[in-house]
């Protein structure tokens, strides 16, 4: 089957599954898309799952204005030809927090650069290219929670930064890193705990709320 056919043919299978009261949902929950046929999760992976994993197609489906392609996009790109400036492109293009999570998830983790990628995401200064980095940093962390002390340290500096001074969605997945870091063994536990205990009795909300947190995660 050609390109042109195959998305033809995912289109149709989407508008066959549309949902209006999910669709409607999203867009009360601040999820907006420019097109959103509602279509569930385990449905859009079952979709994919009729099709091999191929570059050209995930790159035609990333391009599409909706929902569905975006996400069936990262199912289906295979990890050897996702070369790093294509990631930057990808990352720059996610203008959503589900978008963002989901990518992460299927694609951005398994990126054999992910770690050195996810770090320079980190360092962006663009709200949905920080969220990607901590995102994926979470999931890397799930893996494998080693990083050499000079890492650490870096992790630590972004990570806390950016918490404190970052959008609602930037902070959540800040913290989402944070507490991966923490479960990997008690000596990253202990090295959050020490850069936060000053912040108990602060005068700043966010650094209250960075030690509630933490102290939350300790119990």
């Amino acid at each position: 089957m050609e390109l042109k056919e195959q998305l033809k043919d995912i289109k149709t299978q989407l508008r066959l599954s549309m949902n209006g009261a999910v669709s409607q949902s999203m867009r009360e929950k601040g999820l907006v898309y420019k097109l959103n046929f509602g279509v569930e999760l385990p449905r859009i992976k079952s979709i994919a799952d009729g099709y091999e994993k191929d570059h050209a197609l995930a790159q035609a489906l990333w391009k599409e204005e909706i929902r569905e392609c975006k996400i069936m996009a990262g199912l289906l790109q295979p990890v050897d030809s996702f070369l790093p400036e294509i990631a930057d492109i990808w990352v720059e293009d996610i203008r959503n927090i589900e978008i963002a999570e989901l990518t992460c998830m299927n694609l951005f983790q398994n990126l054999p650069y992910a770690p050195a990628k996810s770090f320079h995401w980190i360092a962006d200064e663009r709200e949905y290219i920080q969220i990607c980095g901590f995102l994926t940093i979470a999931r890397l962390l799930m893996k494998k929670g080693d990083m050499d002390e000079r890492v650490e340290n870096e992790f630590l500096d972004q990570t806390l930064t950016a918490f404190l001074s970052g959008s609602y969605h930037v902070r959540n997945a800040a913290m989402t890193a944070i507490r991966r870091f923490m479960q990997h063994n008690e000596e990253n536990a202990f090295q959050v705990c020490r850069r936060v205990e000053a912040m108990k009795d602060s005068s700043s909300e966010s650094e209250q709320l960075l030690y509630t947190l933490v102290k939350e995660e300790l119990d």
